[in-house]
């Protein structure tokens, strides 16, 4: 019995108290702690909840509970279950939970599927007098649903192809998508996180969630471990192979099927992530302030920078207008030495050439000091290079002597000079082929033995010619020259390292290789054109003004190098000559004075031969590469 002690009502002036009976004495009454009510009262106690509060708080827990505890049957639905269509049906339907679906717990999936033996089993309905058929009784699709989700792994294949499951994505593009974002997408982010391998799974959030908040959340979705399988959607089961190669190739056919499911699952999961990405307007106002403020952080290094540099700018022109001050009268004393040193060089090099053509118009006037035409025109090259050779004061004596016109003194004194060349020639020659010798004998194994072989004369000339016709920039050059030396010079088997230290000798020895070269090749010229050429000595014409010509009029070609400008008198005469002139090649030697025509043939002749020797050289040298 429960007494709640009431307010007594108040008294007015003309009521009168009195007692009407006496109340019996208490009760002690023992009452076990048991009950929904007992635990509503335990919970209000614990929340520090009121009567009221309580009350409404717990009607509704009772409600929940009873949603979720109680069963919905569809008996039509139940009635129409069939046992050969049992992979396709509702298997949560089929129990009872269709509002739990993958949240309901072991126990209530137990739970539902005994309720549902208890009313559905066919003992029982033969019992209450229902026709039950063998074979095709609805029943088994109770079963099947029950072994489909009370174990884990099958339950777990089925709920990845929930039937029920919403797959849609919204679009990237929509207005709505990006006015309301969150209300768009946070459901859908929030209902695909069920297939997260990693838990707890991060949410969309609102637009006040922080910028590193924000970059976890795509971060994680960006790297969205799935663990939805396709299993339950295989066409047919690896256990119905009739043998082991059957059984294989079904389950190599399902092993395929699944895999593009999974990878379509991965494709929709990355469409969602990149389309909220591209509507969150939270993003572009991360870039944006971001933008802003490396901007602000650039702006104030710049002008930090720049006062920096104009200060350093004002000391370098203070520095720099003290410099040029100085330099200005530095350079004026130093023009002022210039110009002396100027008119002193000027002066001696008019004297130089005074003296060289004093010293050649005497020598002429000599007739060169020789009786025979080949010792004119070795005498014609010996004056040329005592002009170029000697200095002021020794080509001053030379002219000296001549001038008293005795041509025995002359004679002597000439050849006086000439035997110093040479000798000084031969001295330079000789420390030049020590130093090649010592340069040689420091290479190592192979290349030691290979650098001592000396080179032929043939080699040398070749190995000019190659240089020249291969210049610089020429692509894998001294392989090619290499090539070069073995298609012209039998028995030469020059590697491209040889050729490259021979080609530096020659370079460091120039004049001293390059005259010997020169006065060999004119030797093996004399040589060939000696029995051809039939030579008429007469009288010495004094209508000559150089040796080219001189060799032009008694031999009737000039063996000489040609010289640049020769070269581009040619080539015009060439162009300006076509081949269908009949007369071309007398055309193009009247164009070149001291050439003759047979000269001009055969350098066109020598011309043609070394740019096809170049394009063999290189075709070789690639074929090389390609090996």
């Amino acid at each position: 019995m429960l007494v709640s002690e009431l307010p007594l009502p108040p008294a007015s002036v003309d009521d009168v108290t009195c007692c009407l009976g006496k109340l019996s004495g208490f009760t002690h009454v023992k009452i076990e702690p048991v009950g929904r009510w007992y635990e509503s009262y335990c919970s209000r106690r614990h929340h520090k909840q009121t009567l009221s509060s309580g009350s409404t708080a717990s009607s509704s827990s009772e409600e929940e509970i009873q949603d979720l505890s109680e069963e919905e049957e569809d008996i039509n639905m139940i009635l129409t279950l069939d046992p050969k269509d049992w992979k396709n049906q509702d298997h949560y339907a089929v129990l009872g939970l269709s509002k739990l679906r993958y949240k309901a717990t072991e126990e209530q999936i137990k739970r539902a599927y005994k309720k549902k033996v208890l009313k559905h089993h066919p003992d029982k309905r033969r019992a209450a007098g229902i026709q039950v058929k063998e074979g095709e009784d609805y029943f088994t699709c109770i079963t099947r649903a029950y072994e489909i989700l009370g174990s884990l792994q099958k339950r777990r294949s089925y709920d990845s192809v929930d039937p029920l499951f919403d797959d849609y994505i919204p679009a990237a593009l929509g207005s709505e998508s990006k006015a309301n974002f969150f209300e768009v997408f946070g459901p859908v982010f929030e209902r695909n996180s069920r297939w997260s391998v990693k838990q707890p799974v991060i949410q969309l959030g609102d637009d006040d969630t922080s910028f590193e908040n924000v970059n976890r959340f795509y971060a994680f979705w960006y790297d969205f471990e799935s663990w939805r399988e396709y299993s339950y959607l295989d066409e047919e089961e690896k256990e119905k192979g009739e043998n082991r190669e059957e059984r294989r190739w079904i389950e190599k056919q399902n092993k395929a099927a699944r895999l593009k499911r999974k990878k379509e699952e991965v494709a929709r999961i990355r469409q969602l992530v990149d389309n909220a990405y591209a509507c969150d307007g939270r993003i572009s106002r991360y870039k944006l302030e971001e933008k802003e403020k490396k901007l602000a952080e650039k702006k104030a290094k710049q002008d930090a920078v720049r006062q920096k540099v104009e200060e350093e700018e004002r000391k370098k022109q203070e520095q720099l207008e003290v410099e040029r001050l100085q330099k200005e009268k530095e350079e004026q004393e130093m023009k002022a030495q210039a110009a002396v040193a100027k008119r002193e060089k000027e002066a001696q090099k008019k004297v130089l050439k005074k003296e060289r053509k004093q010293f050649r118009t005497a020598m002429k006037d000599l007739d060169y000091l020789a009786d025979e035409d080949k010792d004119r025109v070795q005498n014609m090259q010996d004056v040329d290079r005592l002009a170029e050779l000697l200095s002021i004061s020794r080509l001053q004596s030379l002219n000296e002597i001549i001038q008293t016109q005795d041509k025995e003194k002359a004679r002597e004194a000439f050849c006086s000079e000439v035997k110093e060349m040479q000798e000084a020639v031969e001295i330079e020659k000789k420390k030049s082929l020590e130093l090649a010798q010592k340069q040689t004998t420091s290479g190592t194994g192979s290349d030691k033995s290979k650098a001592k072989e000396s080179w032929s004369d043939a080699e040398i000339q070749t190995l000019i010619k190659a240089v020249n016709l291969f210049p610089a920039g020429t692509n894998d050059r001294w392989e090619t020259i290499a090539n070069f030396l073995k298609l012209h010079v039998s028995g030469s088997n020059r590697t491209a390292k040889e050729v490259l230290s021979k080609a530096k000798d020659l370079q460091k020895n120039d004049m001293a290789l390059k005259e010997e070269a020169n006065k060999k090749a004119f030797e093996k010229f004399t040589r060939e054109t000696k029995g051809s050429a039939v030579v008429e000595v007469g009288d010495v014409s004094e209508r000559y003004e150089s040796a080219a010509e001189t060799l032009l009029y008694d031999v009737g070609s000039n063996p000489a190098p040609w010289s640049a400008d020769e070269q581009k008198l040619l080539e015009q005469a060439l162009r300006t000559y076509p081949a269908s002139e009949s007369d071309r090649w007398d055309k193009v030697a009247q164009c070149l004075p001291a050439r003759s025509k047979k000269d001009c043939m055969k350098r066109y002749k020598e011309i043609v031969e070394m740019v096809r020797s170049k394009k063999l050289a290189q075709a070789a040298t690639a074929a090389q590469k390609k090996k």
